[in-house]
Parts: structure tokens; C-alpha cells; sequence
């Protein structure tokens, strides 16, 4: 019955005028969030101190306690997160770094910046990169010291095959989570395999600011206090600077508004998209439109609900979708290797790609977020349902 699946919190009915179905509704995020964010930026206006302070201090230890890792550090940006963090373990220009060719382009700009060299491996069917590719190359290669995996859409990796590879060729791993906060492998957390994981809190993620921010997180207290100083202008201490850094601090208003109005409800947050993206798992009856399932020993948080149609019929689909009411994405439309960006950088690629450039051309998102009314998602699978692509 469909009543079985519905969830009490954000299920009112639609109001004339809701209009289209959005990918993200931050409006409907205001509305409930709006008190607890104005009485945020209330206590840092009244604290007087807007520069890594007592709420900065107070979500990292949250968010920290959150992934069940000792340090989080908190920054601008998840690019910002990715690259601090790859300057932690070490990665500097030349070095060879064994990564994705699908997911957002700072996966690979972090690399980049850092004058250091990307190494594309191909993807699974789930979007994630293939690590038994990965094995099969670095039992080729000892040049590769560096691997950058993303659990992308949600969806877990296998950590248990992650930290075999780790362990087996010395690698240093940065684990991309900016998608994956709360998701986890067989009972084990993402972020929990690699030195340090890297996190974005950009307004679309399932914990997001008003604007961005990002963190890296990791359990050695080397790697933290490194972060720390990279965070500041390379400071290890007040006009004492030891490296060349940053200036990429996680501010007092996005670290109070996430810690005292996001942070309390992303429980809930995410066990709503789960229920929605089970909800389409069990309701989407078309060939033409396939979910990408996560494996069944990930437990996902659906950051992204991604399916895949005809290639050569995605715009149709696009357009049937926007026409049934319903606003559609891509994640991601061009593979990585294949942006004008990279012309003329040094990359590699360990073979076609094949996967993964068939992913990005096929790919198409649906409405994923918290604020869904039932109505809205039955509105969603009889859009996928009456689709003849």
C-alpha cells in the first residue's frame, strides 16, 4: 500500500501556487528553519567575534563526534577541504594521483592546483570508481601514492576492499564525502578509511550552509593540527607562520546557523530521503527510466536520487519531466577527463573511461530532498511511469 512508506515530517499537501517540483526547495527549508537561523546569527551578532570562534569551535567538535572521528576542521570550501588535505599527506607537484572521472570538478581541480597529476580509473555501474581497476593498475604502477575515491550520489564504496588497497600498496587516501555525510559500508562510516576525509557543506548537500563551507576530518592529531594552520594562513601560532597557506576559515555565521538549525535535523533529513528514494525504488516500472541502486551493503543517503535513460533521449526526457511539473538535473553531463579545463594539463588515464562516459551522457536526477510532500513523489514516478522514450 502506499501508505506504508509515508514519513510524518514535511508530508503537508500541496498549496496552490507550489508550482514545479524542485530539485532543492530552500524555500520550504526557510520556513521551517527560519527562527532557529535568525537566533543563530542573533548569538553571533550579540558574541561580537566573527573569525574562528566559540561556534566555529562548537560544530567542529559536533561534527566530529557526529562521524565518530577526534578532529574535524572546518574551512571555505569543499575544494578548499580537498586540496588542505592532499597538502597534509604530503601530495605535491608531479605526484600521481589514482582518482575518478565522475563527480564534481573539484575532485579533480584540488589535484590539479597542487601542480600534482590525476590518474583516471573507470567507474562501476553505480557511478562509483571501479577499485578492483584500481588494484589491477597499482599492481602496475609504484608511482602512485595518492588515491582520492568519492562516495558519489550517497552511495558507500566498499570500504572493506578501500582499505585493503590502502594497505596493500602504501596509498594515501583522502576520501571525498562530500555527498556521504551519514552513509556508510556494512555498519563502518564513510571517511573512516582514508588518513583524512574531506567534506562540503554547500547549500545542496544534505548538510548545508547558507553559502560554502566545507571540513576535513581525520584521527591523527598531526594531520589536524597541519589543517589547522593550512586553514589560517599556514599559522601554527598568532604571526607565526610555518607554511605557505590559506586563507579558507569556516566563518562564525555558517558554523552557528549549521550547528543550532541544520545540524539537529539531518537525522531526520536523511532518513526522509531514504524513504523517498525507496519509495521511487519500489514506484519507477520503466525500462526506459533505470535507477542507480547503491549495493546492498551500502546504506545511502541519497544526496542525489540519479537514473538513466536513452542517451540519445535524455533532453526528451528532460523536457516530458519539466512538462509533467517536474524539474530534473545531471550529474554529471561531461566526464571529467573530457572538460575543456583539462586541455593541455598533465593527466592520465588508465584506460577509456567507457563507464563512466556512459554514465554522465545517460544520467539524469529527480528530486531528492527532505521537503518532498508524498504527493509530490507519487507526481515524480507517474512522470518516470508514462514516459515512452
Amino acid at each position: 500500500m502506499r501508505s506504508s512508506w509515508r514519513f510524518a515530517v514535511n508530508t503537508r499537501p500541496l498549496r496552490p501556487g507550489d508550482g514545479m517540483i524542485l530539485l532543492n526547495d530552500f524555500r520550504r527549508q526557510w520556513e521551517e528553519t527560519r527562527e532557529a537561523v535568525l537566533d543563530a546569527v542573533d548569538s553571533v551578532g550579540k558574541a561580537g567575534w566573527y573569525i574562528l570562534g566559540r561556534e566555529v569551535a562548537g560544530f567542529e567538535g559536533d561534527l566530529a563526534r557526529l562521524w565518530g572521528l577526534p578532529h574535524a576542521i572546518g574551512v571555505g570550501s569543499g575544494l578548499d577541504a580537498l586540496e588542505i588535505s592532499l597538502r597534509v599527506l604530503g601530495c605535491c607537484r608531479g605526484d600521481r594521483v589514482l582518482t575518478t572521472p565522475l563527480s564534481a570538478f573539484a575532485t579533480t581541480l584540488a589535484i590539479v592546483k597542487l601542480g600534482a597529476i590525476p590518474v583516471f580509473v573507470d567507474t562501476d555501474e553505480r557511478g562509483g570508481i571501479a577499485l578492483d581497476r584500481c588494484r589491477d593498475l597499482l599492481a602496475r604502477r609504484t608511482d602512485i601514492r595518492f588515491l582520492v575515491p568519492v562516495h558519489l550520489y550517497g552511495h558507500a564504496l566498499d570500504l572493506d576492499e578501500l582499505a585493503r588497497l590502502r594497505d596493500q600498496f602504501g596509498l594515501r587516501v583522502v576520501e571525498d564525502c562530500a555527498q556521504s555525510i551519514l552513509a556508510s559500508w556494512d555498519g563502518r562510516p564513510t571517511g573512516t578509511v582514508g588518513a583524512i576525509a574531506a567534506t562540503s557543506f554547500y547549500p545542496t548537500k544534505n548538510l548545508g550552509a547558507m553559502g560554502d563551507a566545507g571540513a576535513v576530518l581525520t584521527s591523527d592529531a598531526g594531520y589536524e593540527a597541519a589543517a589547522r594552520a593550512l586553514r589560517d594562513y599556514g599559522q601554527s601560532r598568532k604571526y607565526g607562520h610555518d607554511f605557505i597557506g590559506y586563507n579558507s576559515r569556516l566563518d562564525e555565521l555558517q558554523a552557528a546557523i549549521m550547528r543550532r538549525a541544520y545540524l539537529p535535523k539531518l537525522a531526520g533529513w536523511t532518513e526522509r530521503r531514504r524513504r523517498i528514494a525507496t519509495r521511487y525504488l519500489e514506484g519507477i516500472d520503466n525500462p526506459g527510466v533505470k535507477p542507480i541502486r547503491p549495493s546492498r551493503t551500502s546504506d545511502s543517503v541519497w544526496h542525489l536520487f540519479p537514473a538513466r535513460v536513452d542517451p540519445d533521449r535524455k533532453e526528451a526526457f528532460i523536457r516530458h519531466a519539466r512538462d509533467c511539473g517536474v524539474l530534473c538535473g545531471e550529474h554529471y553531463p561531461i566526464a571529467i577527463p573530457d572538460q575543456r579545463a583539462l586541455r593541455g594539463v598533465p593527466c592520465e588515464l588508465a584506460g577509456d573511461c567507457a563507464t563512466a562516459r556512459a554514465i554522465a551522457r545517460s544520467e539524469v536526477t529527480l528530486p531528492i530532498h527532505p521537503y518532498l510532500a508524498d504527493e509530490e513523489v507519487e507526481r515524480v514516478i507517474d512522470c518516470c511511469n508514462h514516459w515512452r522514450g
